[in-house]
């Protein structure tokens, strides 16, 4: 017992001494603010806009991008536009071939005169630091990581040493491309939430934006670009020599020759895009709000002042005075939450909820705390649903898709069939109090009308309808294959998996 006492004794004294010699990072590294550029309406894009918003120019212009194609073909065509500027902002960025060719594209408008600005928050972010260097070696690129953990020493211990700072992320997804056009919603940029892996799918929503709203997206970008917590890249990594310069060049050069082009192809030649600049789709036309958290959030302490979105988001779902549709793939609403959802209720708005099953929920310990709200989410009169991880084969209707796993990543409400938000915002304390998010609030009764019906009629294709029995246990519903079927435990999950999401309970609600 002794024995085990004295290493336990020098085990905390090791993690004391390496957490009390953890790295950080400067965060008054010298870099020039830039921003959006204004001089923009000579480019082929602001005429498209203009084009597209025809008779009605006084509004903006957006149109859904629900497929995972359309979305990430939109972005490589916005670059191939591109005259001036792109401005990209996102949570993570994977070395994997949507990151590959993503990177590759802003190159290559890099290479024709467009400036290029590149900010990706820390810590999710896979792409290896010497690539991002390549990237900012070119005389039109700059890349920035957003409250980065330092490069010295070891990740795990600079994390959990400045854990204070650490464990608040920038959540922003924007992508303005000549400051006349942007798409803004959940997707980041990897495979999954596109349509190109074979093996599970994102089911993710971004918006299509023309008009104003795209200088308040670019004022967005700009406050975060030149904010103390972005970090040029090569503050962060050491030199690299001209010899790894090329030997990575021609790295990517293969992966673009082995998959590359094909990811390429397959995306650009999706038309979506084409058919919006080209008149070919109609706009929703609407005046929108953009809605954004200060990045000095992550700076101060959590308060009612700096939960801006959240803030509006709650004041919009209060004045809600018919029907409110919510998609969140994270949903711990707490108590104040299901209070909220009671009063609502209560004031006779129907209010649906989709959000992710435990088969479909790639952060299990979310489901965890997520699964001690649903039945008082439910005795408030909320319609509950949770997504099937064997419905991505009904959610895409060419039949092409055999998908072993649907994980839903939209963030998106629907208020009063008019009120759309889409953005970057889950239900969740992560989102709500710790982390900077943002999206537009889009005031279009065709837009919300339309996207109302869709939603209504594919949920139940495509989740489990919760209920409470005569003994208030819980029971899962669906439809599948035309057959009705009951569910008495966590539907499409093993032993294991229930045991493991029981367990982490234990977790801290406020991290998630």
């Amino acid at each position: 017992m002794l024995n085990q006492s004295a290493r336990a004794a020098s085990a905390a004294v090791v993690l004391l001494f390496a957490l009390s010699g953890c790295a950080t990072v400067a965060l008054d590294m010298p870099k020039t603010d830039t921003f959006a550029l204004s001089d923009t309406e000579g480019t082929a894009l602001a005429g498209a806009s203009q084009r597209w918003r025809e008779g009605r120019l006084e509004d903006n212009g957006f149109y859904p991008l629900s497929k995972g194609l359309d979305a990430y073909g939109a972005r490589l065509a916005l670059m191939n536009a591109a005259e001036r500027s792109i401005d990209a902002q996102y949570f993570l960025m994977k070395p994997d071939d949507a990151g590959l060719v993503f990177s590759k594209k802003l190159i290559d408008a890099a290479d024709r005169g467009v400036r290029v600005r590149l900010l990706l928050d820390d810590i999710f972010t896979t792409v290896d630091d010497s690539a991002f260097v390549l990237m900012n070696e070119h005389p039109n690129i700059e890349v920035r990581i957003f409250n980065p953990i330092s490069r010295r020493g070891i990740f795990a211990v600079n994390y959990v040493g400045n854990f204070k700072l650490a464990n608040r992320r920038m959540h922003n997804k924007s992508f303005t491309v000549d400051n006349q056009v942007s798409i803004v919603g959940g997707r980041n940029i990897a495979v999954e939430y596109f349509q190109l892996d074979s093996n599970g799918e994102f089911i993710d929503f971004d918006m299509f934006c023309a008009g104003d709203i795209v200088a308040d997206i670019s004022e967005s970008f700009d406050t975060y670009w030149n904010h103390m917590l972005a970090v040029p890249i090569h503050s962060l990594h050491k030199e690299v020599t001209a010899g790894q310069l090329e030997q990575l060049q021609q790295r990517v050069a293969a992966r673009m020759a082995e998959s590359g082009d094909s990811v390429y192809a397959r995306s650009i030649n999706n038309e979506l895009l084409q058919q919006i600049v080209g008149g070919e789709i109609s706009p929703f036309y609407a005046s929108a709000q953009l809605i954004v958290d200060d990045p000095q959030k992550l700076l101060e302490k959590v308060s009612a002042e700096q939960k801006i979105v959240g803030a509006k988001i709650v004041d919009a779902l209060s004045k809600a005075e018919d029907e409110i549709i919510i998609y969140t793939p994270y949903l711990i609403p707490g108590k104040q939450g299901i209070e909220l959802l009671r009063q609502i209720v209560g004031s006779g708005v129907r209010v649906v909820i989709v959000t992710n099953s435990l088969a479909t929920n790639n952060h299990t310990p979310v489901h965890s705390a997520y699964s001690s709200y649903r039945k008082r989410i439910l005795e408030a009169g909320v319609e509950l649903w949770e997504a099937r991880a064997d419905a991505a084969k009904i959610v895409n209707d060419d039949g092409t898709t055999a998908l072993d796993q649907l994980t839903l990543h939209t963030k998106g409400i629907i208020i009063d069939q008019r009120r759309t938000f889409v953005g970057s915002l889950n239900l969740d304390p992560r989102s709500i109090d710790l982390n900077t998010e943002m999206g537009v609030m889009i005031d279009s009764g065709e837009l919300g009308s339309s996207l109302a019906a869709f939603s209504l009629e594919r949920i139940p294709k495509m989740a489990y309808q919760l209920k409470l029995d005569e003994n208030r246990r819980l029971r899962w519903h669906a439809t599948i294959d035309g057959r009705q079927v009951v569910e008495t435990k966590e539907p499409q999950t093993t032993a294991w998996r229930r045991f493991t999401a029981w367990f982490l309970k234990i977790a801290p609600e406020k991290q998630l």
